[in-house]
């Protein structure tokens, strides 16, 4: 008996050893793994500040892992060895497919579920580890979507399916921008550049498309679009480029992504009007614009619905949105966008902003003319 639970236990940390590289080795752009995802939910959880929930390892999650590691006495190397996920508890296990998945459950392999679920089209409603409603939903969802039955339990079949199959979530029409003057519910938020959105939220063309771009010229300052927290502020190897992530109240933050500069830093205190960087090209683009987010407990949601006409500027009110009293400091609008040296519009296709896509764009871009 104690030879057969040694040999079992001998097997499970070989597999957490073979993970670990993973967990810990840079990423290349595009390439996002549910295990990675599944640590920065667990670092989060326990204050380590891993930054946003992407998949992508980069610095501020090996920098998350190290001060877990520093905290409880650990070899501090930054990898998320069996040690580290010993220490962070109940969110460190069990791994992804050790058991079948249902409603009520919780830990590690839940937080990668949520991930590849959301990877898939198919949001979980969040990313916290626990197998509530949101998620139920999209297992249901998916499992529909994939020919299987829709009993919400997550077994070998569903797996093999997330992990494997390329199924197409329910077609969503793209957004048509309307007027934001009564924006919906209690958080509202300012326009972050001057100028019209270009592709908006969902599916425009076919491919999934989570937030807004507004094509505007490099070098346009970029203004937080409400009062709250910056979380992230750097570098973004899944697509997103110069990134800054800001966190609002009631379970709200706003991405803003393709930044040529930053202009903020991690851990500053924001209203509506506070630039945060400037409009650019980094990342997966074809042109300089900005792409926006709205995401709520870490599902995109589309941004529209709580836009205000107004454009943030230095000149918002301390308030801000997000907050009592707030209408925000109106700039003009320019809906030009990016124009050619001699002052012809420039018509570039559409940018695929969505990790995972297949029509990924260039990693880089000229200004002045489509790659």
């Amino acid at each position: 008996m104690r030879a057969t639970r040694a040999h079992a236990l001998a097997g499970l940390a070989a597999t957490l050893l073979l993970l670990a590289p993973a967990l810990v080795a840079p990423s290349p752009a595009g390439a996002a793994s549910a295990q990675v995802a599944a640590l920065q939910v667990a670092l989060a959880a326990v204050g380590a500040r891993p930054g946003p929930v992407d998949g992508v390892t980069g610095p501020r999650t090996r920098a998350a892992v190290r001060r877990v590691q520093a905290r409880h006495h650990l070899a501090v190397d930054g990898v998320a060895g069996p040690r580290t996920r010993a220490v962070l508890g109940r969110r460190g296990r069990p791994g992804l497919g050790s058991r079948p998945l249902r409603d009520g459950m919780r830990g590690w392999d839940v937080a990668a579920l949520q991930f590849l679920l959301h990877v898939r089209g198919y949001e979980p409603s969040g990313f916290d580890g626990g197998f509530g409603t949101g998620t139920l939903g999209a297992v249901r969802s998916f499992q529909r979507a994939a020919g299987l039955t829709a009993d919400g339990v997550v077994g070998p079949s569903t797996l093999a399916a997330l992990r494997t199959r390329t199924v197409t979530s329910p077609s969503q029409p793209t957004t048509t921008p309307v007027s934001s003057s009564s924006p919906v519910g209690p958080v509202r938020f300012l326009r972050p550049v001057p100028g019209g959105i270009g592709d908006g939220f969902g599916y425009p063309g076919g491919r999934k498309h989570t937030g807004l771009d507004f094509p505007v010229w490099t070098g346009t300052p970029i203004h937080a679009a409400g009062v709250g927290t910056v979380t992230f502020a750097g570098w973004n190897s899944g697509g997103y480029g110069n990134l800054v992530v800001v966190r609002h109240r009631l379970g709200f933050e706003t991405w803003y992504a393709h930044m040529s500069r930053i202009a903020a830093s991690d851990g500053e205190s924001v209203t509506g009007g506070t630039v945060l960087g400037y409009v650019g090209s980094t990342g997966h683009t074809t042109g300089p614009h900005l792409h926006f987010e709205v995401r709520h407990y870490g599902t995109p949601i589309d941004p529209v619905p709580y836009l205000l006409d107004a454009v943030a500027a230095r000149s918002a009110s301390a308030g801000g949105p997000d907050g009592p009293g707030d209408s925000g400091g109106a700039a003009g609008r320019d809906a030009s966008g990016p124009r050619r040296s001699g002052g012809a519009p420039l018509v570039c296709r559409p940018n695929a902003d969505a990790r995972l896509a297949r029509d990924l764009d260039p990693p880089t871009a000229r200004i002045d003319r489509c790659p």
